[in-house]
């Protein structure tokens, strides 16, 4: 978003790196996968864009609403795909989190350049909790059980880049991470 630039632009690369994992798991994987590693991808690369810090592109005032819209359809979408997925749960609760910050940031041309408080606190309060569980939890996911129970790591065939599930529940926590620095500096 819009803090400092060092900061900003290792955010913008975090959520394009994680955005382009997930356009590979989309190649490997099929149906269910390749749609959440889609709405995933989305997601990052979306985040991406708007983390770009305002002192090298200050958006046009018609960017914050297509995002809006483009966040609105892929929480709708996301929505559509819960019936069947409760994974897709977190997938709307995360486009809505854009679509709040793409117009909190619509409506607050001074938070464009760095000054004053917009967003509404107790809503920005609320997504910061939920996306700082979600990051706990994605951690917590992360840890191999054998190392919890002390065992040694396990062995089996190497699948493909876009098969390893450690990798997307990385790139999953790496994305709440993001929202959740994002949601700071709203």
């Amino acid at each position: 978003m819009h803090g400092p630039a060092s900061s900003g632009w290792l955010l913008v690369a975090l959520c394009a790196v994680t955005g382009a994992y997930c356009l590979v798991r989309m190649r490997s994987g099929g149906g269910e996968q390749r749609r959440a590693a889609g709405g995933e991808a989305l997601m990052g690369f979306g985040m991406a864009g708007m983390a770009v810090p305002a002192a090298v592109f200050t958006p046009p005032s018609w960017a914050w609403p297509v995002y809006a819209v483009v966040f609105g359809a892929a929480g709708l979408h996301a929505l559509w795909a819960a019936r069947s997925d409760a994974h897709h749960l977190h997938h709307l609760v995360g486009a809505a989190a854009m679509v709040y910050m793409s117009v909190v940031m619509a409506g607050s041309p001074a938070h464009a350049h760095g000054r004053g408080a917009s967003g509404i606190p107790l809503l920005t309060g609320g997504l910061l909790l939920y996306f700082a569980g979600y990051v706990l939890l994605s951690g917590v996911r992360l840890v191999p059980v054998g190392a919890l129970a002390g065992g040694g790591s396990t062995g089996g065939g190497a699948p493909g880049w876009g098969d390893r599930p450690e990798l997307a529940r990385a790139c999953r926590l790496a994305m709440g991470i993001a929202m959740v620095a994002m949601l700071l500096t709203l």
